[in-house]
């Protein structure tokens, strides 16, 4: 599809948005017409007063003071409707946009959770963030401006050639001679702004992500001393924002002064002409000046007809990048089967799995779990052990195999049946802007207050909150800063006792705190995996020696498997990985 095509079709997308509020549409297009109306009515009305003068004055007749007096109570009454009408036209505009806005972004944040995650592994986080802000900011700031502006100047135009040809055609076309001009000049400079609107779209994502990403590792750009390259990396995406911006600006800057001048070319034009009619006799002067006024009043809807088309490139690239991302596609549920606990057996039957095609990560992987049993996984960064975990969550689907829970293949069923089974404790921790009692009770919203405290004493990080200034009501920020690490990992064990889960998954979950708190969790964990069947993901293997089933995993294929002592007296690669840390 080529990028005529492109626009067409989000411009047609737009209009079929737009359709979904007809009503304020209509209630907003007739105030813009009851606008145009007297805007266009009321320089020949103000006309007829200078024509009756100069009637009487050249006649030698009395001036009609009645006459005169009723064109101005008119003008009044109408200049006071053309107010209230364009409030009306105004705030009905302001709604329609801002509700579109706010449409686009739920309908952003809703497609947020039906894409997979394959499709944000590629994708800048900022860009992503940029869209659903920047983007859809742009549209509806520049639909408000537009749906008025550019419909109200093409009524006006159209009723003003109309009044302009009634008063005199022989300057009618001399106006419209040079209406070519405008054309020309519009059409010669929108063709050549539109590619630099789509390069400040896509700087403007660039930026948000490099920020974004910036804020967010400020610790560690200061830590290895990269403040330097930081800065070079921001002047280059700032430098190419800067042309980007300034070039699609001053392409549509040019097109005002460029229409300005074609306007004070038709107006010398017209005054002229006139002046040669009304001395012969042929139009009388108010209507040459009531025409003058046309010309004039007709060069601002004009000029705002050639800034609408600029703006309209600005807001169709918005419109191509907001609907981009919401053509993304979804990940495929299947109602298929129930998932229904207690969850007695788990099988991965000759599974294959690759994040990049012709790159296995996962190779003919064979396991079975029993209720209640514990399965720990270990080996090598990159082996593969967060991608069974990633498989068995439904993070990502199968390349080949099938993964079966209670004989059902996880692919047949919901991904919200299957994930209501699991909790989850990972080595990052995640957690959400609020109070630590928001972030406990993540885990189960149907939590009680005591289940919530209960949780945080099981989880041995009722102590270090209740020592918080407001204990359980104490607010995270948005990076959780104002907690340490350990504390963090503490709320997130809490957060997985309160939403006792049937299959527990713990990756790394003690990596972040001291060896005392280790042990205490570790007591913790015994308890909160009593009755469960528990995948743990492990570096430090002295964690996992109690484990019914130890995996040991190279290159996304279980090369060992069996109960810590087995392992150490097969003398393999478990035995070399246990023996490292021991020596260490």
């Amino acid at each position: 599809m080529d990028q005529k095509q492109k626009k067409t079709g989000s411009f047609l997308r737009l209009l079929s948005y737009l359709s979904h509020y007809k009503a304020i549409l209509i209630i907003s297009l007739l105030f813009t017409v009851i606008v145009t109306v007297i805007q266009v009515f009321t320089p020949v009305i103000l006309g007829q007063i200078l024509n009756h003068l100069q009637v009487a004055f050249r006649d030698h007749i009395a001036v009609d003071h009645q006459f005169i007096l009723r064109i101005v109570l008119l003008l009044i009454v109408m200049y006071l409707i053309l107010a209230v009408a364009d409030i009306v036209k105004e705030r009905t505009l302001v709604y329609l946009s801002q509700r579109l806005v706010k449409d686009l972004r739920s309908e952003v944040s809703a497609k947020i959770k039906k894409v997979p995650l394959t499709y944000f592994d590629n994708q800048s986080t900022g860009d992503l963030i940029s869209r659903m802000t920047n983007d859809i900011d742009k549209m509806g700031n520049n639909i408000q401006i537009s749906v008025s502006q550019m419909f109200g100047s093409l009524v006006l135009v159209i009723g003003i050639l109309l009044m302009m040809v009634n008063i005199s055609w022989i300057l009618s076309l001399a106006f419209l001679l040079t209406v070519p001009l405008s054309f020309f000049a519009t059409r010669f400079i929108t063709n050549r702004s539109r590619h630099f609107f789509q390069e400040k779209s896509r700087g403007l994502g660039e930026m948000v992500g490099f920020v974004e990403e910036n804020f967010t590792g400020t610790d560690l750009i200061k830590a290895f001393s990269y403040e330097e390259q930081s800065d070079e990396d921001f002047s280059n995406i700032n430098n190419n924002l800067y042309e980007v911006s300034w070039r699609a600006s001053f392409m549509a800057g040019i097109l005002l002064p460029m229409m300005t001048f074609i306007g004070n070319l038709a107006y010398v034009t017209i005054a002229i002409i006139g002046s040669l009619l009304v001395i012969s006799g042929s139009i009388l002067i108010g209507d040459v000046l009531a025409f003058l006024q046309y010309s004039q009043n007709i060069r601002r809807p004009i000029e705002v007809i050639a800034e609408m088309a600029n703006q309209l490139q600005e807001t169709l690239a918005s419109a191509e990048r907001v609907f981009h991302f919401l053509d993304a596609p979804e990940e495929i549920e299947n109602d298929e089967n129930q998932i229904v606990a207690p969850i007695q057996k788990i099988e991965f039957s000759h599974v294959d799995f690759a994040y990049e095609k012709d790159k296995p990560v996962i190779k003919n992987l064979n396991l079975k779990v029993k209720r209640n049993e514990t399965v720990a996984i270990v080996g090598h960064t990159g082996a593969g052990k967060s991608t069974i975990i990633n498989l068995l969550m439904r993070f990502y689907d199968v390349s080949s195999g099938q993964i079966m829970m209670n004989d059902i293949d996880i692919r047949t069923t919901p991904r919200e049946n299957l994930r209501s089974f699991f909790g989850m404790v990972l080595q990052d921790t995640w957690l959400i802007q609020g109070t630590i009692y928001d972030n406990i009770r993540y885990g189960n919203l149907g939590a009680s207050k005591e289940a919530v405290i209960e949780a945080a004493k099981q989880a041995y990080a009722h102590h270090f909150i209740t020592s918080l200034p407001d204990g359980y009501e104490t607010q995270i920020n948005e990076e959780g800063n104002n907690l340490s690490q350990g504390q963090r990992q503490l709320i997130t064990i809490a957060r997985a006792f309160v939403s006792d889960p049937d299959i527990l998954i713990l990756d790394e979950a003690t990596s972040s705190v001291d060896t005392r708190t280790e042990r205490m969790i570790q007591s913790a964990m015994t308890n909160l995996m009593d009755g469960r069947t528990n995948f743990v993901i492990a570096h430090r293997l002295s964690t996992i020696v109690d484990a019914d089933v130890i995996l040991v995993m190279d290159k996304g294929r279980i090369v060992e498997q069996g109960g810590h002592h087995e392992l150490l007296k097969q003398n393999g690669v478990y035995a070399d990985l246990y023996r490292s840390q021991f020596l260490e």
